[in-house]
């Protein structure tokens, strides 16, 4: 389920300058080719994951100006009233190729394509950027605490310290492609299925005379669903004996073995091992034990290396936000025009910062696949029309260091975007939610280990095909000849 609402007006003025530009100079109707590529991996990570393409189908599904957003332009008075009247029957008719939510991505490579008028190619960059960009990044967040839990359940905790309320619906929808386990966001539940849970506040330890009192009416409302919160006073003093007291009174009368406590201050490694033993003593071994209180993937993998017994982490804004590094940076560059005859013309950015000059032309993207281990080697940018013999050997290059050459043997090579738009017209099925998630673990795993370390990862390589680098190269001594 997804609601339909109109974003068209969410889009950088530049955009409407441009397409008014483009309408008045003839230029409308040209074919363009765009690239969603990003340049760097959050947190200095091994890989990033692919998130919020649902966004932009529904984007794209509704893309439409009203009477008012024509007025409103209109009263800007920049805009030629031929553009006006040309805007109220504006809808995208471009192909989109895309890479499915849920797969590892990395550096400079295509994370979706756009050929399309160049009015409609160039209009629908900031939404697609900021669909991408902000789940891409969330997810990749949440895969990383995800990992560093160790199969442990993580739940999402964080929409009050989200950046507004689509933050905080959207990113509990990334946090659980990438494998966290459930949500305190209602509506992301309603919304998108990302299973919705939740118990108590210290406010409602507060609201009742005693702690004791507290626990022991909580049993007796949600005698199956028992999570208790014992920090409020003193975890080891109080809590945890008045959460033992409550569940020998009321759920051991009623055969019920599961429950849990929550800890959400105080040190972690210690308090939960304490927790962990004076349960078990009560006859309580399978009352999970959940912690929460600012983590991340550095916290959690500290508190399980001191040894704490921990069954479940509620993790909120560190990454609802990405708070170490909370932009992602992908951006949106045009790599080709058709010119009349339909002819694919190259286009490239130069820049005196080398990691900003982008890859020319219509490309197709493949990663490589050992048939032996099933893990991904490389990644492969080639023309959009080359193929790849993967029957045999198969020399590839680091486009940054042309001298590092490696043959890759005993390989599948398999394209990695999807066509997604065919003449705007949707041409994809979309999965649902746990068909992403669970596509999402399988392609991490394909992954070495050595990449996926937090710390000093493996960098993972993306190749250019010889054509394509023969072709950037040309263009960039051509550019150098002109300045």
């Amino acid at each position: 389920m997804k609601l339909q609402e109109n974003w068209t007006m969410l889009c950088d003025f530049y955009e409407l300058t441009m397409a008014n530009g483009y309408f008045l100079t003839g230029k409308k109707d040209t074919i363009s080719y765009f690239d969603v590529f990003f340049r760097s991996i959050p947190d200095k990570g091994g890989f990033a994951i692919a998130a919020g393409l649902e966004d932009v189908v529904h984007y794209i599904q509704n893309l439409r100006f009203t009477e008012e957003d024509i007025e409103y332009l209109r009263s800007k008075n920049l805009f030629h009233e031929d553009f006006l009247a040309y805007l109220r029957d504006f809808r995208f008719t471009g192909d989109i190729w895309a890479i499915p939510e849920g797969t590892p991505i990395f550096p400079n490579e295509p994370i979706m394509t756009v050929r399309a008028p160049s009015i409609e190619a160039q209009f629908i960059e900031t939404y697609v950027l900021l669909a991408l960009n902000h789940q891409s990044l969330i997810a990749t967040k949440a895969n990383r605490i995800v990992r560093a839990a160790e199969g442990r359940v993580v739940l999402e905790f964080g929409s009050r310290r989200a950046q507004g309320a689509s933050a905080a619906v959207n990113g509990a929808r990334a946090c659980y492609i990438a494998g966290v386990n459930g949500t305190a966001c209602t509506v992301s539940d309603e919304l998108y299925g990302v299973p919705a849970g939740g118990t108590m506040a210290h406010s409602w330890v507060q609201m009742f005379d005693s702690q004791y009192e507290a626990f022991k009416k909580y049993c007796e409302i949600y005698p199956t669903n028992a999570t208790l919160l014992v920090d409020t006073y003193n975890t080891l003093r109080s809590g945890i004996p008045d959460a033992i007291r409550a569940f020998n009174e009321v759920l051991k009368p009623l055969g019920i073995t599961k429950c849990g406590i929550r800890i959400d201050s105080g040190d972690m490694a210690y308090l939960t091992r304490k927790a962990r033993e004076m349960l078990d003593e009560a006859g309580w071994p399978e009352c999970k034990i959940s912690i929460s209180n600012s983590l991340d993937e550095y916290t959690i993998k500290d508190i399980l290396a001191q040894g704490g017994q921990i069954d479940m982490f509620g993790v909120g804004e560190r990454m609802i936000t990405a708070k170490s590094e909370p932009v992602f940076g992908g951006v949106y560059k045009v790599c080709a025009v058709e010119d009349e005859q339909g002819n694919i013309i190259p286009k490239i950015k130069v820049s005196e910062n080398v990691g900003k000059i982008t890859n020319p032309h219509f490309k197709k993207l493949w990663r490589f696949f050992g048939r032996d281990t099933g893990k991904a080697i490389a990644d492969y940018i080639s023309l959009w029309d080359e193929t790849v013999d993967d029957s045999g050997d198969f020399e590839i290059f680091d486009p940054e260091a042309v001298w590092k050459r490696k043959v890759v043997y005993d390989f599948e090579a398999k394209p990695l975007q999807v066509p997604i738009f065919k003449n705007g017209e949707l041409v994809y099925d979309l999965p649902d939610l746990k068909t992403i998630r669970d596509y999402c673990a399988q392609q991490v795993d394909t992954l070495w280990p050595e990449v996926q370390r937090f710390d000093n990862p493996h960098s993972y390589y993306v190749d250019l095909s010889q054509k394509l680098w023969d072709i950037k190269q040309k263009m960039l001594l051509d550019a150098g000849a002109k300045i």
